[in-house]
């Protein structure tokens, strides 16, 4: 090699002559680049990446002797208590006990953001580099991990996972992020402050976790806030002070109804409120609540989940009364996309007279031995899978509870599901899934999260075309890597009504989450008067 000599030298950071120094067992991290075993510089970006060796170590140096005034002991303490994010998932559970909406959408992204980047620091990242642990003979004892670590040293998958968390949750809430930044810091800086990292492989970490958090802006954008909040045309309402004139249904069986009665109660103390039980008809009772509405000239109230305001809605339409939708389920779809996020905010609007007038998505269907009249959707209308998997969720969850039942009902309706044959506005389909939302619904894509108006006379249809090879796997692929938009398996339009036909194999539906028997034809448009209910200012 032409001028090698020129470009010997000893290798720094040991004791001038060896490669091998205090800071691992293995190639220190200082050391250049080596030719025919002689330790030789180079003219490339080899010799900047020795010189960020050497500063590297000599960072660790200087911060794991350094005797940092109230560090300890909160710095080890707070590294202990993310081992295994154990403190993210805490943290990400407290947020999602929570009956704010936004601090339950910053937990799911946490979390999510938490996998993944923990994925790649600890399964691919680590792999990949090999290096070495630093040695902590100049970390005082007290400091020191309990147990040290036996994987490689670079990233920090314990910078890597904060990062992620704190990033994920900033980006839902900002106020959240004031809490959640500073955590995941001092957990990033007591990595290097006991001596299991260098300064270097936190600092990748954090870039990596960071990095994770961003990319879940790819398949699950931002709620752009108040702007993405419905804003449907404002009527005047009868102004019924304390709540008098109201009759409100209260769903016992709804995620968090026992908190909303009580707020209830406290914000309008003149309304009549009847309970519904688990051993109750919730529409026997809603009409009753109506007659009683109509006869006072005051509006009906109901308090619950989606489901409980679908049963509502076509029977305030019927009596031609204004409805209160006092949320009070575990997620509160339609109420949320309308700015209605607790129940004051309905109790505000119920004394002030403020309303606002919806469409209500109507099913005109033909039921296996029954004569019934229309059905109607707040939210969203679906055939296929999704059905299918509530059911078997249905039928496990009271043995395995909720969560292990849609995990099992996920992988037999995967398993074992067929696409559900159908003719859809005369074209004959093979769908593994049909969505049909009453209004547009953002982002685009196959993750439909808000809407922006309920008013537009439309219907969101998107779906998964099974007829082409390997369609759910192609779904998947597509959805991971940003394309779903140009993959032939999925379609999305808007159209005014929709005709659904064939059917027979068919068993189940979906309208606002809950399941219901199967026509054999759908006929799905827009009722023919809009639906008008109480609204916050």
């Amino acid at each position: 090699m032409r001028g090698c000599a020129s470009l010997s030298f000893a290798c720094p950071g040991g004791d001038g002559t060896s490669p091998r120094d205090r800071h691992g067992d293995g190639p220190c991290p200082a050391a250049p680049y080596r030719v025919h075993g002689v330790c030789r510089g180079s003219r490339n970006g080899m010799g900047r990446l020795h010189d960020l060796q050497k500063l590297d170590a000599r960072l660790f140096d200087r911060v794991a002797s350094a005797r940092l005034r109230g560090a300890h002991p909160v710095l080890p303490r707070l590294g202990r208590a993310a081992d295994h994010g154990a403190l993210w998932m805490a943290a990400a559970a407290g947020l999602g006990l929570s009956r704010n909406r936004a601090a339950r959408r910053a937990a799911l992204r946490g979390v999510g953001s938490l996998a993944l980047a923990s994925t790649a620091a600890n399964v691919f990242a680590k792999q990949v580099s090999g290096r070495s642990r630093p040695l902590t003979d100049v970390v005082p004892l007290a400091r020191r991990l309990l147990r040290a670590p036996i994987t490689t040293s670079f990233p920090s998958g314990h910078s890597a996972s904060a990062a992620a968390f704190a990033t994920a949750v900033t980006l839902e809430s900002p106020w959240l992020g004031v809490v959640a930044v500073p955590l995941a810091a001092g957990v990033a800086s007591s990595r290097v402050y006991t001596g299991a990292h260098y300064p270097g492989d936190v600092l990748a970490g954090v870039a990596l976790g960071t990095g994770m958090a961003l990319a879940t802006l790819r398949w699950w954008p931002l709620r752009a806030g108040d702007a993405a909040k419905a804003s449907p045309p404002r009527v005047r309402l009868p102004a019924l002070p304390g709540g008098a004139g109201l009759v409100v249904v209260a769903n016992q069986s709804s995620g968090t109804a026992g908190q909303a009665l009580a707020l209830l109660r406290e914000a309008l103390p003149q309304a009549q409120v009847r309970v519904c039980g688990p051993d109750q008809d919730l529409t026997a009772l809603l009409v009753r609540a109506a007659d009683e509405a109509a006869r006072q000239g005051g509006a009906l109230g109901v308090l619950g989940g989606d489901g409980s305001v679908n049963a509502a809605a076509p029977i305030a339409l019927e009596h031609r009364l204004p409805l209160a939708v006092f949320p009070g389920g575990t997620l509160n779809h339609f109420a949320a996309d309308l700015g209605i996020l607790s129940p004051q905010h309905t109790a505000a609007a119920v004394e002030a007279g403020h309303g606002g007038s919806v469409d209500l998505g109507r099913v005109a269907d033909r039921p296996a031995g029954a004569g019934a009249g229309p059905g109607y959707f707040l939210n969203t209308f679906s055939v296929g899978v999704y059905p299918e998997l509530v059911a078997a969720r249905r039928s496990l969850e009271r043995r395995i509870g909720k969560w292990p039942a849609l995990a099992v009902g996920l992988l037999r309706v995967l398993a074992e599901g067929r696409p559900t044959e159908a003719v859809v506005d005369g074209d004959r389909r093979s769908l593994w899934l049909l969505f049909v939302g009453n209004g547009r619904y953002d982002p685009p894509g196959f993750a439909p999260a808000y809407r922006r108006s309920l008013d537009d006379g439309l219907l969101d249809v998107r779906s998964v075309d099974g007829s082409h090879p390997y369609a759910r796997t192609r779904l998947v692929a597509a959805f991971l890597t940003g394309t779903l938009a140009r993959s032939r398996v999925y379609q999305a339009s808007a159209v005014h009504r929709l005709r659904i036909d064939g059917l027979h194999r068919t068993e189940h539906q979906s309208r606002d989450g809950e399941i219901v028997p199967a026509g054999e034809s759908v006929l799905l448009d827009k009722a023919g008067r809009a639906l008008t209910l109480y609204l916050p200012a």
